[in-house]
């Protein structure tokens, strides 16, 4: 019997996937947030799960050691898309890409310096600006390099804005708008379609519903 591994992204995205996966009949066979196991049998013979960093939930699509995987936009745009598709958009842990600095700090003339663990997205990002940029990689505590100098701007994820603000710092400009995707492995969707097609006719079902649902609270 041919089996489906879907892997999920640990930490928010989990949360908000759980209940979308049940609603399109996918239940882990025990409770993932009290396990330390990484794979999950389902209620479904033939679907797995693999809880994963974001990071690491392109990588398994692309080589096929999953056939489809949930993980954030921003994560997708830093891999690339090779070897995988992306046809639904969840619409789940919203947020943004952009660039921050000090608040009312002089413009930068000349080469900026940019500290940010999106390289790639970096690179493209202000080259299609024109600006010329030195890349700094860095993994986390992003709003202290502006602090120390050690960057003129960063480029990170956006919620509230209340992080960045109580470290001084202000958003300035949009990269790109964040959500959650359900990625394909292309193989796997020629191989596995029987098996594929109405999961993805579920996840599309619901995101329907709820952009229905939204268009209608907010016209109401």
């Amino acid at each position: 019997m041919s089996q489906l591994t879907i892997a999920l992204t640990k930490g928010r995205i989990l949360k908000e996937t759980l209940p979308l996966l049940a609603e399109v009949g996918i239940v882990p066979s025990e409770d993932i947030a009290s396990s330390r196991k990484l794979m999950f049998a389902t209620n479904r013979d033939d679907i797995r799960l693999l809880v994963l960093r974001g990071t690491d939930v392109p990588t398994y699509v692309q080589f096929g050691a999953a056939d489809l995987g949930i993980a954030g936009k921003d994560t997708l745009l830093e891999n690339g898309d090779d070897g995988y598709y992306e046809p639904i958009d969840l619409g789940i842990s919203r947020c943004r890409l952009m660039t921050a600095g000090m608040v009312d700090a002089p413009p930068v003339t000349g080469r900026i310096r940019v500290a940010t663990k999106y390289i790639n997205v970096a690179r493209r990002y202000y080259a299609e600006k024109g600006v010329q940029a030195d890349i700094i990689k860095l993994y986390g505590a992003m709003e202290l390099a502006p602090l120390i100098e050690l960057c003129d701007e960063i480029v990170d994820i956006v919620d509230t804005g209340n992080t960045l603000k109580a470290n001084g710092l202000e958003p300035r400009e949009l990269i790109d708008v964040v959500s959650s995707r359900l990625i394909v492995n292309k193989g796997a969707l020629k191989i596995k379609h029987k098996l594929i097609q109405p999961l993805l006719d579920g996840f599309s079902s619901l995101v329907a519903a709820r952009v229905q649902r939204e268009s209608e609270a907010a016209s109401a």
